[in-house]
């Protein structure tokens, strides 16, 4: 079992990004996430977070990642795990399953 605290952040707002066109909405890529994480790999423990960047954000480090997405430094939805950057824009799921792997995740067979 995975004993990190890991933690999976999704950064996005409720507009699709204008490059992204036919992707899932932030939030659709939140909610899709948490689901096949938590059915792949059960009774793991993880924490996910999702980050409007178009609301105030109290957390420094939150507005630092917002800042760089809105000086297009980066496309949203962006999807960091334990602060690497996993995907940005369209998201695919295998790069993030991968890396909770390569962090000790193991897959229900």
């Amino acid at each position: 079992m995975n004993e990190n605290n890991t933690i999976i952040e999704i950064f996005g707002a409720d507009v699709i990004c204008a490059s992204c066109v036919n992707a899932p909405s932030s939030k659709d890529t939140y909610e899709w996430l948490d689901a096949a994480i938590q059915r792949k790999y059960p009774n793991q423990p993880f924490e996910i977070r999702y980050v409007d960047i178009e609301q105030p954000l109290d957390n420094e480090r939150d507005q630092e990642w917002a800042e760089r997405i809105h000086n297009d430094e980066f496309f949203y939805p962006l999807v960091l795990i334990n602060n690497e950057v996993i995907g940005e824009g369209y998201i695919q799921i295998q790069p993030i399953f991968s890396c909770l792997e390569k962090l000790g995740f193991k897959p229900v067979e």
